[in-house]
This record gives structure tokens, sequence and C-alpha cells, in this order.
């Protein structure tokens, strides 16, 4: 080895040491929480918000060089946006020699993230205009948390959810030109997430998982699985913030699940029991709920076989509907509802209370209800269930825009899917309106009966077939 490359690096080897002596007589004879302010400055001006810390700050060497921070706050425009008992935030060390912060990884124990939409759809995270021309780009390397708790409100729909016990792995995280607006547009990274339990005001769910790449703006989340309703779902879900409007294509399954899970916040008891398919394929955009559900479009499907029915024998109740009209048809619909309505239905009609009795049990031997929805309204497709003895159909469409039952018909029909007797739902999904029976179900007992004796001699007679789908008669 020549004598200059050994003298280049003694040098280098020298410089080095004189660094790290320098560190370490830093840590030893200076009070590092005396720098806290300065520190608080520059940390709050990379990201764009005012960050706190409550506790001690200290400063160690190994693996690097690395700040520590006890009982962090980041606050936005007043309001506090997360928490964390501690925070490790990694710190070239190099930078500091041109009088410069570079942070090149965060980890954080115990954080709690608080987001909320207000009513004019901006999110509390995000920066002023005068503040996002004046900060600079970020590329870090890591990001991590654990023990995390994540809250987030909507105050435009008034829904949201908590998820607890979070961990989160992001790399290669960057954020650049931040002087053009929508920091979703700047964005990319990498990442792997977990929650162990969300909760909604209804619902609950379980063993969130989820892989998510995103750059200049195009995020993939793939695939996001959770244990809901005693079932497992899997989809994904893609997020575009290129245009001038947020587009979202979600695709989600939930194969089997339990529709005793599903029905349980609306009665303490089994209403029904059994495995049911749930499916959606929906396309949607804006920057509002109303928005998203105004230009929603795609398939719904939910479908079940040998399902259990409490409270009801169906097939006795239809055979007494035909002399005493002492039923109502539109109750039964609370199946064939329950996919694409979900808790619209029963905001204001309580469908399961009409199922609570002790009249016996029904088994509901097949059930398919697939929707096409377009700009927010479902349209039925393929809408029926068939008992041992009968099968009930739907038709009519869903407005989710404007929460509203739209000509819906529920119709008992006959071995060749004509009307037996049917009644329509029209009005507000709070307060919906039940009009009378169809003509059919005027007729007396006798009368019915003996329609039906020559019904059976012929069978081929004409009929407006009101159901040709896929659902099989029993009979």
């Amino acid at each position: 080895m020549s004598a200059a490359l050994k003298t280049i690096r003694f040098a280098i080897g020298a410089f080095i040491g004189l660094l790290v002596l320098a560190a370490i007589a830093l840590l030893v004879f200076l009070d590092a929480n005396a720098f806290k302010p300065r520190f608080e400055a520059a940390v709050s001006e990379i990201f764009g918000m005012e960050v706190k810390v409550g506790g001690r700050l200290g400063v160690g060497l190994f693996p690097g060089l690395r700040v520590t921070l006890e009982d962090v706050h980041i606050r936005n425009r007043g309001t506090e946006v997360a928490t964390a008992r501690e925070a490790r935030i990694g710190i070239d060390f190099l930078s500091l020699l041109h009088r410069r912060v570079q942070v090149e990884a965060i980890a954080l124990e115990h954080p709690r993230v608080f987001i909320e939409r207000d009513r004019d759809g901006r999110f509390n995270f995000e920066q002023s205009a005068t503040a996002r021309g004046t900060l600079p780009d970020l590329n870090l390397a890591k990001i991590s948390l654990s023990g995390g708790t994540f809250r987030y409100v909507d105050k435009q729909s008034g829904r949201g959810f908590e998820a607890g016990d979070c961990s989160l792995d992001v790399s290669r995280l960057q954020l650049t030109d931040r002087n053009r607006p929508g920091i979703m547009k700047n964005l990319s990274f990498t990442a792997e997430a977990a929650c162990g339990a969300i909760r909604t005001r209804d619902y609950a769910a379980s063993g969130l998982r989820f892989s998510v790449s995103g750059q200049r703006g195009v995020f993939d989340f793939k695939p996001v699985t959770m244990r809901v309703f005693d079932g497992q779902g899997s989809g994904s879900i893609r997020a575009s913030f290129t245009g001038a409007v947020p587009l979202y294509h979600v695709r989600y399954s939930l194969s089997p699940f339990r529709i005793e899970a599903f029905l349980k916040h609306l009665a303490p008891q089994k209403i029904a029991e059994g495995p049911m398919d749930f499916s959606a394929n929906l396309s949607m955009q804006g920057k509002t709920v109303n928005e998203l559900r105004q230009t929603a479009q795609g398939q719904i499907s939910l479908r079940g076989k040998h399902l259990i029915l409490n409270g009801r024998d169906l097939d006795r109740a239809f055979a007494r509907y035909e002399s005493s009209q002492n039923f109502n048809l539109v109750d039964v619909a609370a199946l064939l509802l329950a996919g694409p309505a979900g808790l619209a239905v029963t905001k204001g009609y309580n469908f399961a209370s009409n199922f609570q009795g002790s009249e016996g049990r029904s088994e509901i031997r097949t059930l398919v209800s697939d929707w096409i929805v377009e700009r927010g309204v479902a349209q039925a497709q393929d809408v029926a269930m068939a008992t041992k003895q009968n099968r009930v159909a739907l038709k009519g469409r869903l407005d989710f825009v404007n929460e509203r039952f739209d000509n819906v018909t529920v119709a008992l029909i006959d071995t060749r899917g004509c009307v037996r007797a049917k009644q329509t739902l029209q009005g507000a999904f709070k307060k919906p309106v039940v009009e009378n029976p169809g003509v059919i179900t005027s007729l007396s007992g006798p009368v019915v009966k003996l329609f039906r004796q020559v019904e059976s001699l012929f069978p081929g007679g004409a009929c407006e077939v009101f159901y040709a789908g896929s659902v099989a008669s029993p009979m």
C-alpha cells in the first residue's frame, strides 16, 4: 500500500474518530434537554406541524445518531393530531456538519393518532396554503410504530372508527414538490400494516392486515384482510389522487360469514343463523361522502344456503296470508335487502323486530341478492329466496343518494315465477310506506283455494312473469 493511500486512510479514520469523540463529549458535558426548543423548532419545520416534547430528550450514538423523545405531541391548526409515549428519530450525522437536520428514520412506541375530517371536507393534518410553500421535501428510509391506536371521525357523515393494537412499517417514504397543492399527489412509499381490533358505531372486526405501495398519487392496498362477522374477508383498494377528484376502486369478498353476527346489533336473540357469502366490486370518486355515494357504480352480491330463520314459520305464514292477509310480505325483504342496504334500511324500519316471536322456524334453502349499482342507485338484478314450499322475489331500486326506496316490490311467486301476492315499498329509508297487497290477495280464503286447484289443472295459463332468476322453485 502506498504511503499516500495510508495517509489518506489514516486521515479518514482520524477524522471519524474525532467526530465520535466530539459526539461523546457532547453527550457527557452538555445537557441535551437544553436544546429541546431548537430541536422542536427543527422537527416542526420538517413536518409542517407543531411538535412539542413533554418529557425528556436524550441522544444516543449506537447503532447511529439517535434522538429519543418522551411524551411527544403533534398539533396542526390548533388541533392535536398525534401523540406518542416515546419517539426515536435517526439523524444523518454528516447533515449536522452543514447545520441542518436530515431525518432518516422514525420509530414510535404506543402512538395515538386522531384523524378528523371537518364539515368542509378538510382533514386536520392538512397544512395551510401559507405553510405549504416553506416546507422542505421528505426522504425517510423507515418509519415504524407499535402498540398504536387510530381514531377517525368524519363530521360530514357522522361516521368513524377506532383501531387498536396497531403496527406499521413504512419504507422509502418520499414527499416531493410540496409547493404543489395536494399532498397525496406528491407522496410515495411502501408499507405493511396490521391492527388487532377495529370498531365502528355498529360493528367490530379484528385481524386487519394490508400491504400498500404508492407512487406519485396512486396507491394500491392489497391484499386487505380482516375477520368480521365470524368470517374472513379479503379484498383490494386502488386509490388515485392524480386528478382533480380522488378516484377509488374497491374489490371485497367476505366468504363465508355468519348472518347471526351481522344481525347481532339489531336484537339480542338470534333472528337468523347460517353461512352467507358477500362480494362487492365498486368504483367511486369524490372528496366527500356524498360525492362518493353519488358516483358509486359496480356490483354487489349476497348469497346463502340452508339458513335458519327463528321465530317465524314462513311457509305457514304464507298459507295463512292468502286467506287472512295477516302477514306483511315486506318484512321478509329484511334478508333480501341485508346485502346492499345494510344499516341504511334499518335506520327507521326495524325489520328485525318482525321476526321476533315463538311461531316456529323456517329454513331458507337458497337466498340470492344480486344488485347493479349506477350513480349511487342499486337496481335489483336477481333477488329472491326459496323456503321448503315457497319463493319470494324482489324488484326495484334502492336510492342511496336520496336514501329512498324506489318502487320496491316484494312478491310471493308460483312455480312459473308469476305473482301470487305482492306488496310495494316506497319512501324514505327512515320512514318507508308499505302499500296494499295486489289484487290476488284480496280474494277470500275458499276462492283462493279454488283458484289454486284450477291453476294446477291448467299450468300453461297466461301470466306476467315477475321473476325468472336463478332461484329454482322448491315445488
